[in-house]
């Protein structure tokens, strides 16, 4: 298992071979279920604080703990083809509102923002519950 850690926002990876399931394309990283799951490599491979305009640590808390609770069967994830329609929804999204694709980590508007805090908030509180 490896660790690596990055606090810059131009996204690059090239020790990681996904033979193009994951790819970097104009600074989005993706495919990725919630800036976090690659479908079709979840749960052995996550990426922890990619987003910005965000509250980082807490998130980056969050996003951890998530990563945990899958990895030790405490939290399921959907299935890849679900993972996959949830990526394709937000990537239109994205592009219906005219962002940019480079700002898809971007979390600095409250349409991106909330949906994802309250889903990592969700994902803590089941989390908290099977711990006690």
């Amino acid at each position: 298992m490896s660790i690596c850690s990055f606090s810059r926002y131009k996204y690059d990876f090239p020790f990681l071979d996904t033979n193009g399931l994951v790819t970097v394309d104009d600074n989005r990283v993706g495919p990725l279920y919630k800036h976090v799951f690659p479908p079709a490599l979840a749960p052995w491979l996550s990426f922890v604080g990619l987003p910005w305009k965000v509250a980082p640590f807490p998130l980056f808390e969050l996003q951890s703990k998530w990563i945990a609770g899958v990895l030790s069967n405490r939290i399921a994830l959907p299935s890849e083809e679900e993972m996959t329609k949830d990526i394709e929804a937000f990537y239109l999204s994205l592009e219906e509102s005219g962002i940019p694709t480079r700002h898809t980590h971007n979390m600095g508007t409250a349409s991106v923002q909330v949906p994802l805090y309250f889903l990592l908030y969700q994902l803590f509180i089941r989390l908290f519950l099977l711990v006690l």
